[in-house]
C-alpha cells in the first residue's frame, strides 16, 4: 500500500513559471490562438514495445492539406485551414472557427527507423506510427538460478 503525499501532486512556483514563460515566449501560438491565429495541434505520443504512436486531430484538414517531416529526432506536422470564400465577412453573425497556416515540431527519442514511418487519417484524426530500431527495443532478460554450495 503507498502513502498518499499531498504535496507531491502540487506544482512548484518555478514549474508554474516555466510553464507561463513557455506558453508565453516560446510557444507563442497557444497563446495567440485566442485573438485570430490559428493554433497548432496538441498531439498524443506515446511508445509501444516495437514503435512510437502520434496521433493528433486535425479537424476539417483532409490529408493533402498536411504535411509531416521527420529530421533526425525533430517531428514536424504542418497544415493550413481555409476559409469559405462563399460567404461574406459583413454576412456573420458568429465566425468563431480558426483559419490559416499551422506548425508544430516535438522532439522524439533517438532509435527511431522514421524512413519506414506511416500515417493515415481517419475522422480528422492523423496516426503516424514510427518502428523502433532492434537496438533500443526492450529485451527480455531470462534470470538463471544459481546451485547452492555445498557445505563441508
Amino acid at each position: 500500500m503507498e502513502r498518499w503525499h499531498p504535496f507531491t501532486d502540487l506544482m512548484s512556483l518555478r514549474q508554474a513559471m516555466d510553464r507561463l514563460f513557455e506558453d508565453s515566449f516560446v510557444r507563442p501560438s497557444r497563446a495567440l490562438a485566442g485573438i485570430g491565429e490559428v493554433g497548432a495541434p496538441a498531439p498524443d505520443i506515446y511508445q509501444a514495445p516495437d514503435e512510437i504512436v502520434v496521433k493528433g486531430v486535425l479537424p476539417g484538414l483532409k490529408p493533402e492539406d498536411v504535411s509531416i517531416d521527420v529530421t533526425g529526432d525533430t517531428l514536424t506536422i504542418k497544415g493550413e485551414s481555409k476559409a469559405e470564400q462563399e460567404i461574406r465577412r459583413e454576412d456573420y453573425l458568429y465566425q468563431e472557427r480558426r483559419y490559416g497556416a499551422f506548425s508544430r515540431t516535438v522532439i522524439l527519442p533517438g532509435g527511431l527507423r522514421s524512413n519506414k514511418a506511416e500515417a493515415t487519417m481517419e475522422d480528422s484524426v492523423v496516426t503516424l506510427t514510427i518502428p523502433k530500431a532492434e537496438e533500443v527495443k526492450p529485451k527480455a532478460i531470462s534470470i538463471k538460478a544459481k546451485e547452492a554450495k555445498e557445505k563441508k
